[in-house]
């Protein structure tokens, strides 16, 4: 079967109950491999896709909705409080086949708070699947998302799914990826028909119309293009045909001698440029009224890449400044992989991986590059994902995803058959921007609580948990208000720990606003010998504009120090006093950042100098000099996209002006006004109740973290005076 095949499929319930055959990529080469992720907006229709995707390929044998009326819910939907609360919380991975074709799948959250499921995604994936809604088009996590895509160079193609839906509007969320995501995006299938009219897709490429009939709409008909839309097919065609010219030579040159491209010629010409991220094509249809999932499918195999098709580069572990390219095609190559996800399963750990290059057999031994190079460990058991259900191999080749029982390691670690020291270049993890302190309700708990938050701090990355110094209270911190309710309710379902919370707390940082010299001796004499360290230099402000987008820290040390008054053993604790005194700030307490320390000169004793003195020297420099840089305290902002009626618009932007808020842009469209803000995070718990009120119930709304910036001076005056008061309270 051709990969964009003309002839009608049908793929009735017989199909459906089939099983899936995977034809193994290391036998066979991976050239017939696509591994994809499905990543949205929150309530774009992820999960709901997906399902039609299994459907059609023959993995799953019904079709089961999302909060579904047969409390059954959808396939990848596998955590109860995924199919209880209607979100995708953690991703989910499975495998299908299609057109000859072995597809991976990864199901993403859309809600911010579990955005780093998304990274990891994207960080294994060489293609992925951007769904948008017809009538909420380009919306904050799609923004969040292409820069996803964007960070791991990932080929992409679109979906504008619930063409169904009243105010579908496909050509305006076109023009919302030109706009807002500088995408260059070309519809390469129109709807026929929108809104409750949406009867199937014309391909503008084949010139055909698909219609999809059946109980599911399983049987994908092919039929001429209605005779009220072919003019509108060829206008459209055209422009698809002049967007591919700007991109392609040998379409450009058929373009200016106005000839025109065969089919394979643009259907090469336009895999290409998806591929090399200069083109994001655009397929249309509804997956909820079962239209256009199948078109949208052959899509994906011909136009997104095979793994032998994207650069994947390692770096030598023993020197980082030497990048290897790998080998994605040849299954007889070293192996290395990624572990991208870990989960804990009834049989133990279970550890995801893509395999970048080589092959990974069942009872062969691999190496953690990323932790302990001698120690060997043995893959005891392979199997591959369908969401919670898995099917045991005995190998798998170049490129493909798989997981493994019995290993001990974390999110990022990269393995190696131990005849390298390659290492991967690990995924982004952003930093939690909410705290709340927990305990168990019964002190018979204590030792369930412990085991569950070490189980989910190993999971995910962006949920941290650390117990306060003073208080000696447990703080858990992640990215909002649902991510830290989620685990709480996962404790009492998965370890009977019924747990109370704190009042939820903002992640604050403190920063410095003037450059400031410093001159510091540590000095200290009890008998013997004695400690001593003499650090000078200047502490100044990093600017916002020098910082990297992902940089793991804004603390920066540097060393200029010339001759040897202050011996070169010495400056790492220095800076490792430094940076310990950088995780406490005097102000507030917060940890301090965009400060850089240059250390210029000092002096040492012969007897009494030591590396416990030069770190306390360090760090005694870095406390007294922070007072004197005239210090600021920095709040985390949060961009919230809220859509209400139109009636509601005044009293919603006047509750936002009260909150310190910004509104940056508002658009109308089929009675609804959405509002895109900025406000502090501290202004923004109990929202949710607050719109719902506003609003009768109507209104809604999503953020995610935006920048921090600072407080005003009367707010900062608040903040230092309650923190002196804690600090007095837990001295008495």
């Amino acid at each position: 079967m051709a990969v964009w095949g003309v002839a009608i499929r049908r793929f009735g319930a017989a199909a459906a109950v089939s099983p899936v055959r995977w034809m193994a990529s290391a036998a066979a080469g991976n050239a017939n491999l696509r591994n994809i992720g499905i990543s949205a907006h929150i309530d774009s229709g992820k999960t709901t896709l997906t399902e039609r995707v299994l459907f059609y390929t023959g993995r799953i044998k019904a079709i089961h909705e999302v909060r579904g009326k047969d409390d059954v819910g959808a396939k990848m939907d596998s955590m109860e409080l995924e199919r209880e609360k209607g979100i995708t919380i953690a991703s989910a991975a499975t495998y299908t086949r299609w057109a000859g074709h072995n597809v991976n799948i990864i199901d993403t959250p859309g809600h911010v708070d579990f955005t780093v499921e998304v990274e990891r995604a994207l960080r294994v994936l060489d293609g992925a699947v951007l769904v948008l809604c017809s009538v909420g088009g380009v919306q904050s996590q799609t923004l969040t998302v292409d820069r996803q895509m964007r960070r791991y160079e990932v080929p992409r193609i679109a979906f504008i799914n619930k063409c169904d839906r009243p105010g579908a509007n496909p050509d305006k969320v076109v023009s919302e990826l030109r706009t807002k995501l500088r995408a260059n995006a070309a519809l390469i299938q129109l709807p026929i028909g929108l809104e409750d009219d949406l009867a199937g897709v014309v391909d503008l490429i084949k010139m055909k119309a698909y219609r999809f009939t059946g109980p599911h709409g399983e049987n994908m008909e092919v039929e001429e293009i209605p005779a009220d839309m072919v003019d509108l097919a060829k206008t459209r065609r055209s422009q698809l045909i002049e967007a591919v010219a700007d991109l392609d030579e040998e379409i450009a040159d058929l373009y200016l001698m106005e000839e025109e491209p065969t089919e394979e010629q643009l259907v090469a010409a336009i895999r290409k440029a998806t591929i090399a991220r200069t083109l994001v094509p655009v397929t249309v249809g509804s997956a909820l009224k079962n239209t256009g999932v199948q078109a949208m499918l052959d899509a994906v195999v011909a136009y997104l890449p095979s793994p032998g098709e994207v650069p994947n580069r390692a770096f030598d572990a023993d020197d980082e400044t030497k990048i290897i390219e790998l080998d994605s095609t040849d299954p007889k190559k070293p192996f290395v992989g990624m572990a991208f996800k870990i989960e804990k399963g009834q049989f133990g750990q279970l550890t995801y991986c893509r395999t970048y290059q080589g092959t990974l057999k069942k009872g062969s031994f691999i190496v953690n590059v990323s932790e302990d190079r001698k120690k060997r460990m043995k893959v005891p058991r392979l199997v591959r994902m369908h969401s919670d259900e898995m099917e045991d191999v005995d190998e798998v080749g170049p490129g493909e995803i798989c997981a493994l029982f019995g290993l001990e390691c974390s999110s990022g670690d990269t393995f190696t058959d131990g005849s390298s020291t390659l290492s991967l270049e690990s995924m982004f993890v952003p930093e939690p921007v909410m705290s709340l302190s927990i305990k168990p309700k019964h002190s018979k708990d204590l030792d369930m609580l412990g085991k569950g938050l070490n189980r989910f701090m190993k999971q995910d990355p962006t949920f941290r948990v650390h117990v306060d110094s003073e208080t000696s209270e447990t703080i858990i911190s992640g990215m909002g208000e649902l991510h830290l309710q989620i685990y709480k309710e996962r404790l009492l379902r998965e370890y009977e720990c019924e747990t109370e919370t704190g009042a939820p707390k903002v992640s604050y940082r403190e920063t410095i606003t003037t450059p400031a010299k410093f001159d510091y001796i540590h000095k200290k004499q009890s008998g013997g010998s004695g400690q001593y360290g003499r650090v000078m230099g200047t502490l100044e402000p990093i600017a916002e504009e020098e910082l990297e987008e992902d940089a793991k820290t804004t603390c920066v040390f540097v060393d200029e120090t010339v001759g040897n008054n202050v011996s070169k053993s010495y400056v790492p604790a220095i800076q490792k006093g430094f940076l310990e005194a950088c995780l406490k700030g005097p102000l507030t307490g917060s940890p301090v950042e965009r400060v850089r320390m240059t250390l210029l000169d000092g002096a040492q004793h012969a007897v009494d100098s030591s590396e416990m003195a030069f770190k306390a020297a360090g760090q005694g420099a870095m406390r007294e000099t922070v007072l004197k840089s005239n210090p600021q305290v920095l709040q985390p902002i949060m961009k919230v996209e809220i859509m209400v009626p139109e009636e509601y618009q005044g009293t919603v932007m006047g509750g936002i002006n009260k909150k310190s808020g910004v509104v940056l842009d508002s658009e109308t469209a089929e009675g609804y006004c959405t509002l895109i803000t900025l406000v502090p995070l501290s202004q923004m718990f109990g929202y949710s109740s607050e719109l719902r009120q506003a609003t009768q119930g109507k209104g809604e709304f999503t953020m995610e973290f935006e920048n921090y910036s600072p407080v005003t001076p009367n707010v900062q005056a608040e903040l230092i005076a309650a923190f002196q008061a804690e600090r007095k309270e837990k001295k008495k």
